[in-house]
C-alpha cells in the first residue's frame, strides 16, 4: 500500500475548491494507494521524472511515484485547460 503526499501547490488549489469538488478529488487520489497507475492514468510526455495524471471530472490531477518509498506524490492538480502549462 502507497502513501499519498501532496505537494504545495496541490494543497492551495484543493483549499480554494468547493467542498464537491474537493471531496471527488481526494477520492480518486485515495485510490492511488492501492493501484498508483490505474489503467485510465496516462505519462505525461516531456517530463524528466516519470509524471502521470488521472482525469476527475473537469481537473485534472498530476502526481509521480516513488517506488522505493511506496509514496504517491501529488504535483499538481488543477483545470484541465491549466494544468500543462
Amino acid at each position: 500500500m502507497f502513501d499519498i503526499f501532496l505537494d504545495i501547490p496541490a494543497q492551495k488549489f484543493l483549499k480554494k475548491l468547493e467542498i464537491t469538488s474537493s471531496q471527488r478529488i481526494i477520492v480518486a487520489i485515495r485510490k492511488l494507494t492501492e493501484d498508483p497507475i490505474p489503467h485510465d492514468s496516462k505519462r505525461i510526455i516531456g517530463e524528466k521524472e516519470k509524471v502521470f495524471r488521472i482525469r476527475v471530472g473537469k481537473f485534472r490531477v498530476l502526481y509521480r511515484v516513488d517506488y522505493e518509498n511506496y509514496r504517491v506524490v501529488v504535483i499538481n492538480i488543477d483545470y484541465r485547460d491549466r494544468v500543462y502549462k
